[in-house]
Order: C-alpha cells, then sequence, then structure tokens
C-alpha cells in the first residue's frame, strides 16, 4: 500500500506540472501527514522552461537531494524526525543559469498517534534478567554515547556520498517481522523505551544481506548493538545491522545489493538471537521499511 500510495503520488505531482506550465513552482511532500519516523517523498513541479543549473534544498535540518523525475517534476527523500514537532519546514532552492535562484517553501504537518495507538504496532513485552533493568555506570553511559555519535556521523556524511543505488531496497532477511518501527517495550511490566527499528527472526548463524549497493561505513562491536555493521548508500541514505555472530565485510567495502554480509546473532544486549535493522536519514533514525516502500524509480 505505502509504495501505491508514492506511484499515485508520482502521477498526480505530473499532472500537476503539466498543468502549470510556466506558473511558480510548487513543493508537494508525500504523505501530507507522515507518522514520526517515516521516509517521506518531495516533489517539485512547475519549475518553469527557463535552464536548471541545479536543485537543492532542506528539510528538519537534513540535506534533500532532488533528481530529475521527468514531466518537469523533481523528486528527493527526506525524513521525519521520530520527535518529530507540530510542524516541519521544507524548501528547495532552484538555481538558474542565469544566477537567479527561486527559494520555494512548504510545510509537512506529522501525524501524531493518540498515546494508545503510538508505535505502529502492540507493545512488545518481555519477561528479562534484572541485569537488563539496572541502572548503567558512568563509564558505559558514555561509550554509549560515544557509540551513537559515530553511528550520526556516519549518516552526516552520507550526504557527501553520491547515490549509489539505483533498484529498490530489499528486506535483509525473508524471515517474518518479530518487532516493528517504533514500538514499545515493556520490560517486567515496565515501559522502557521505543523501538527505533524493525527486528527479523533468525537463529544464530543465518544470513544477513545488504538491503542495497553502498559502502561498508563503519564495522565494530557495540555495547547495546553488539557486532554491527553500516553501509553508506549515499545521498544520505544509512542503513545498520545489529546484533550479527559474524560480520563478513571490511571499512570500504563496495556490496551490492543481496550481498552476504554477516549472520544473525545475539551480541550485544539482547535477550535472544535475531537482527535488527536500523536506517538513517543523515542524522535522523527513520524506518527502514520505508526504504522498502519507495520501490522503482529511485
Amino acid at each position: 500500500m505505502p509504495q501505491r500510495r508514492f506511484v499515485i503520488s508520482f502521477l498526480v505531482c505530473a499532472v500537476l506540472s503539466r498543468a502549470l506550465g510556466a506558473q511558480a513552482p510548487h513543493l508537494f511532500v508525500t504523505p501530507a501527514h507522515p507518522m514520526p519516523g517515516s521516509i517521506v517523498r518531495v516533489t517539485l513541479v512547475g519549475t518553469g522552461e527557463a535552464p536548471i543549473a541545479a536543485i537543492h534544498g532542506a528539510m528538519a535540518g537534513e540535506p534533500l537531494h532532488f533528481i530529475a523525475a521527468g514531466a518537469g517534476a523533481w523528486h528527493a527523500i527526506g525524513g521525519v524526525p521520530v520527535d518529530a514537532p507540530q510542524d516541519i519546514p521544507a524548501e528547495a532552492i532552484i538555481e538558474r543559469g542565469s544566477g537567479i535562484a527561486d527559494t520555494i517553501r512548504t510545510s509537512v504537518m506529522p501525524y501524531h498517534a493518540p498515546p494508545a495507538r503510538r508505535g505502529r504496532g502492540r507493545p512488545r513485552r518481555l519477561a528479562v534478567s534484572s541485569r537488563f533493568t539496572q541502572p548503567l555506570d558512568s563509564a558505559t553511559e558514555q561509550r554509549i554515547a560515544s557509540e551513537n555519535a559515530r553511528a550520526r556521523e556516519v549518516g552526516r556524511r552520507s550526504h557527501e556520498t553520491p547515490r549509489l543505488w539505483s533498484a529498490p531496497f530489499l528486506r535483509p532477511r525473508r524471515s517474518r517481522i518479530t518487532s516493528r518501527f517504533g514500538s514499545g517495550r515493556v520490560f517486567n511490566g515496565r515501559v522502557a523505551s521505543s523501538h527505533l527499528g524493525v527486528d527479523f527472526a533468525g537463529v544464530v548463524g543465518a544470513p544477513v544481506v545488504a538491503t542495497n549497493r553502498g559502502i561498508v561505513a563503519l564495522v565494530d562491536r557495540f555495547f547495546l548493538a553488539g557486532n554491527v555493521v553500516y553501509i553508506d548508500h549515499g545521498a544520505g541514505v544509512v542503513t545498520g545491522y545489529f546484533h550479527l555472530s559474524r560480520t563478513l565485510v571490511a571499512p570500504g567495502d563496495t556490496v551490492v545489493r543481496g550481498q552476504k554480509i554477516g549472520l544473525v546473532g545475539a551480541t550485544g544486549r539482547v535477550t535472544g538471537a535475531h537482527l535488527h535493522w536500523s536506517a538513517r536519514y543523515g542524522a535522523l533514525t527513520v524506518d527502514p521499511l520505508g526504504l522498502v516502500a519507495l520501490g522503482r524509480g529511485w
């Protein structure tokens, strides 16, 4: 259904582009009311016939990378912060061959579900050892903060990498999803966190594949995530693969869509073997299934 929605949006924008002709450019975001943590499509139409030198923009503090989509339309993807405010500004800057620049602005109104409906799924209730619910010492907290900063930096640097993919994104495993993005985590009856990734079932040693072409940006062992692989797909898009029992790639490797990059494990702070798949748009953590929903044309 999300992929179909994007296709319909493209067709609508193409028709609008033809209808607008030489009128002022317009900027649209699809869906109009995304969930926090969503991947959205930003479309610019009505750019006119004057030669264009470049188009760039920003949304939620992250750059937008526009590509020509035909029929006078330009597309980019953007990310909605998980702690999204009520109104997120977005803009596109059209640089003309003549040296004149036009700035077109719009805003995104995220959908904030009632507390009982947040999380895109029922909370996952876990009965775990007390060691998982005890406060961490300061040294461990500093380690976690440092590892999170390294992951954010991979996302920031991805804006400097040209887009490396052309085929649709895959899921990293064909197994069932055991926990979705945004779902609550209830440890021993207490709400402890919101899940910022997608978990796939798997036994130790089961294969994990790259979801699209990219460059391996980081391979390490983190406190929470265990053995991790981060892949920079370019144009701000990064995917992460956590809790691996074994990593099969090294930083700097170029991987292809569907290539085996690691094996399912239970490393890090987990209660059992599974794959946790994450995604970033720049420094923003987003739902990785939103990349799959983009489908073809990207």
